[in-house]
């Protein structure tokens, strides 16, 4: 598999949406008065999953790019404090971070003077291609909880 084959596949990875609903999608529609709102038997609500979400994407982002990189606390700093943003300005404000991140993964996928396999300076033996994969998937699993979030609040179609 040439190179070229290998960026181009982890750049629909990133933003997929052939196995199932993207990010774009699952977060579109859900009303301000639900956004905080755990279901029964959840310990997440949409606004959890989003600010985890962002907060995972942009980590792991910083960690690929920042030769100053530190790490956050698990698991207290990867979660928000509150059930609900504070205000529908933060709800759209981690929604564009969060693209804007996944931009960036995807400028740094599509990079051809980047050697995916090569170890990243500052790490402890990850590969860049091992932290794209790493974001792909995670965002794949919560975008699954949050479709889950949303059937048992009533709200996805």
């Amino acid at each position: 598999m040439t190179s070229d084959t290998v960026r181009k596949h982890l750049s629909r990875l990133l933003n997929w949406e052939d196995a199932h609903v993207n990010f774009d999608t699952v977060i579109q529609g859900i009303p301000e008065k639900l956004r905080g709102m755990q279901p029964p038997g959840l310990p997440y609500s949409p606004w959890q999953l989003l600010e985890h979400l962002r907060i995972i994407q942009h980590d792991i982002l910083d960690f690929c790019q920042n030769p100053n990189y530190k790490e956050l606390a698990w698991p207290e700093e990867y979660w928000p404090k509150s059930a609900a943003p504070k205000s529908p300005n933060d709800w759209e404000a981690s929604i564009k971070q969060y693209r804007s991140d996944r931009e960036a993964l995807l400028q740094l996928a599509t990079n051809t003077e980047l050697d995916l396999t090569a170890t990243i300076p500052h790490g402890s033996g990850q590969s860049y291609l091992r932290e794209l994969l790493l974001v792909a998937d995670h965002n794949s699993y919560h975008i699954g909880q949050l479709v889950a979030v949303r059937r048992l609040l009533g709200i996805w179609p």
